[in-house]
């Protein structure tokens, strides 16, 4: 196995580039030294990583062990959109049952916690592992959800919300980046698939709402006890109990590794490797790569170190926090110009997706002037809307897939010449679908009739998770294995920051009860639309594009 193979697999090309070997000596391994590729990580880093993409390729591939990690951190993305809906679902009853000043103010308790967790989790990814991250996210948002089933006031319950969403905040930074990195490049596609997860988590959480809430619920304000409003407490009893269950398979039946390129990037050779020799062991391959082939690509050799236990690794990597997993995501003008652009896009996005999903069931009970639509028809209707979600992920990881192969070799050569804005692979993908979004919206606002709400609705679920499907594979790939996470958890707090907002402006362009002009209610809806509008011009301007390249 030479070196220089390691710069061309079959045609796979890394987004990094090479420096010669004597450079590469010069280089600490885990702190960078001073001499950095221009994707932000040291060369020998970079060297290593692209050693382990041709194994990944050649020799472990995509078998069992993928195939469980897809489907775990796949239920993880599920639990996220699970809770982000299970929360919009409720707020009706609620609203009858607790009569707070603000119905409003429960979304905006889920999304405090979500900042705080996406934020948390994300950094702990790349302080002390994967592995910690992965394993208790689940934990928080399965006993804090089905605690919040039992609230007596408004006060406990968005409190025990908020804390829900501190655990399942977690989810989306950690998972994408544990998946990408375990899997050889010909098969990162699926890191698109993988939000046919979210998709079905929405369609989990109505299809539980629709018989829970439809039978067991108050039909209006007058009178509403405790006793006659018991629909949104058996729905969160059953999403926590899922949640949990979730949790449970993680930590006690799947047999999680933690990632070669955390470890890599640690200096941890050894460990590493043994994690690779486990992989490929699960899929029933034989690894012939040594530690003297995976040193040797660098020009070092390190004696073994000892193992340390979780709580020295802990105490070690909050010895030395700093800002050095967040200055070389911006280390480059290219790099730089990208993550904000990143960055900005799922702060946008963050907004805009909540101003019409986080209400969706109050805009299909008050948006229809022709009918008086049930409780029964209100949920029976969000089922529909959320099946039709599901082929949005599916035709997003098709199209993905059909530009890489067509136009991977434009795009990496015009990635390599330094700054360019082409727009081949994910970024034509994610600025379609982001803009039909956009004016589905639109015409959503100009919709009175049930039939023409629903369908507008439908529509609009489809794109986005189209949207959300490419969106969410391109931000692991396009951030370096050991920088993964906090580049991670930036976008994801970002994007619950701006989420926060979403319940502000609903409380603002809305009405406490009745009078609401259709010019007026439909306020936060003309928003999210611009936003996803101007999030498409975006895209298009994001200098690097992932296609067709295997993830450093």
């Amino acid at each position: 196995m030479s070196f220089d193979s390691v710069k061309n697999i079959d045609g796979i090309q890394s987004s990094g580039e090479f420096k010669n070997e004597e450079s590469l000596s010069r280089v600490d391994p885990v702190s960078g030294g001073t001499q950095e590729s221009k994707e932000g990580v040291s060369a020998v880093y970079e060297a290593k990583s692209q050693l382990i993409n041709e194994y990944l390729q050649t020799e472990i591939g995509f078998g069992r062990y993928q195939w469980q990690l897809f489907v775990l951190t796949g239920l993880g993305w599920a639990a996220d959109d699970i809770w982000l809906q299970g929360v919009a679902i409720i707020l009706p009853q609620i609203e009858n049952e607790l009569r707070p000043v603000r119905v409003e103010y429960a979304t905006m308790a889920l999304y405090a916690g979500l900042i705080l967790g996406a934020s948390t989790w994300g950094v702990l990814a790349d302080l002390i592992g994967r592995r910690l991250s992965f394993n208790i996210t689940l934990f928080i948002a399965g006993v804090f959800g089905i605690a919040a089933g039992g609230a007596n006031n408004f006060t406990t319950l968005a409190a025990l919300i908020a804390c829900l969403g501190f655990g399942v905040g977690g989810n989306l930074p950690v998972d994408g980046a544990i998946f990408l990195e375990n899997i050889p490049q010909s098969h990162q596609w699926l890191l698109t698939l993988l939000s046919v997860w979210w998709a079905l988590g929405q369609l989990l959480a109505s299809l539980i709402a629709w018989p829970l809430i439809g039978n067991f619920s108050c039909p209006s304000a007058t009178d509403c006890t405790r006793a006659d409003n018991m629909g949104w407490r058996y729905n969160f009893y059953t999403l926590g109990a899922i949640t949990f269950l979730m949790w449970f398979l993680r930590y006690f039946v799947f047999n999680l590794q933690e990632s070669p390129k955390y470890l890599l990037a640690k200096g941890r050779d050894e460990d590493a490797l043994k994690v690779l020799e486990h992989i490929a062991r699960v899929n029933g391959k034989v690894l012939s790569l040594t530690l003297d082939q995976l040193q040797t690509v660098s020009g070092e050799k390190r004696a073994a170190g000892v193992p340390m236990s979780n709580l020295q690794i802990i105490k070690q990597s909050f010895s030395s926090f700093t800002l050095s997993h967040v200055k070389p995501l911006f280390s480059t003008r290219r790099l730089a110009i990208n993550t904000s652009i990143t960055i900005a896009l799922w702060g946008l996005i963050g907004l805009a997706y909540p101003l019409f999903n986080g209400f969706i069931t109050l805009y299909l009970t008050t948006h229809i002037s022709d009918a008086s639509s049930s409780v029964s028809t209100t949920y029976r209707n969000y089922v529909i809307i959320s099946i039709l979600g599901i082929p949005g992920s599916v035709i997003a990881c098709l199209v993905v897939d059909w530009y890489r192969k067509d136009h991977s070799e434009k795009s990496m050569t015009d990635d390599r010449s330094g700054m360019s804005f082409s727009i081949g692979g994910r970024k034509l993908t994610m600025a379609v679908s982001t803009a039909l979004t956009g004016i589905f919206l639109f015409l959503f606002t100009t919709s009175t009739k049930e039939a023409d709400v629903l369908a507008y609705s439908c529509v609009t679920s489809l794109t986005q998770n189209a949207m959300y499907g490419v969106l969410y594979a391109y931000t692991p790939e396009v951030f370096p294995a050991p920088h993964r996470g906090t580049g991670d958890a930036l976008c994801s707090a970002f994007n619950r920051m701006t989420g926060i907002l979403a319940p502000a402006i609903k409380i603002v362009t809305t009405p406490v009860s009745g009078g609401a002009s259709q010019t007026t209610a439909n306020g936060p809806i003309f928003v999210a639309a611009s936003l996803f509008l101007v999030s498409a011009i975006l895209m298009m301007l994001l200098p690097i594009e992932t296609a067709g390249k295997a993830a450093l």
